[in-house]
């Protein structure tokens, strides 16, 4: 999700509904000049399709990073990630919760299940974008991540 120069690109899951923010992420990979391949699915259910590469997403690649969302259609950001750190093939893709919700309960239940940052979306654009080249820059710069 950075600048890279010789490094590997990672592909990176945004699992989320809401078109604006699907819209504001991709703004910040092109703003900050993210390489990274970034790959949107806007439900759960999808999420895990995608992740066991099945249904559609036969043949997707496995993600580097996952920024899931928890309120999602059909089965929710929590229902994902509890199934992903069962599955000893995905529990060690990074995981990062990318929510408007601050309520505590989500915050415990979200590290209970093993997430690796609960970060809450900024309202504000810049601040948003901000956030993205952040996450970036830990996960994918600083981070070893698995292959």
């Amino acid at each position: 999700m950075t600048e890279l120069t010789g490094c590997e690109i990672v592909d990176v899951l945004l699992v989320e509904d809401d078109p604006g923010d699907i819209l504001m992420t991709r703004e910040a990979f092109q703003h900050h000049k993210i390489q990274n391949k970034l790959h949107v699915v806007t439900d759960g259910e999808q999420a895990l399709q995608f992740l066991h590469q099945t249904g559609e997403y036969t043949g997707a690649p496995r993600p580097g990073l996952i920024l899931l969302d928890l309120n999602l259609p059909r089965r929710s950001g929590h229902e994902v990630l509890a199934e992903l750190k069962e599955d000893p093939q995905l529990r060690v893709i990074p995981v990062v919760i990318l929510t408007t919700s601050q309520a505590e309960e989500d915050i415990l239940r979200s590290y209970s299940l093993h997430d690796n940052a609960y970060v809450s979306k900024p309202v504000d654009f810049e601040r948003f974008m901000d956030v993205i080249r952040q996450i970036d820059n830990f996960f994918v710069t600083v981070v070893k991540l698995p292959h």
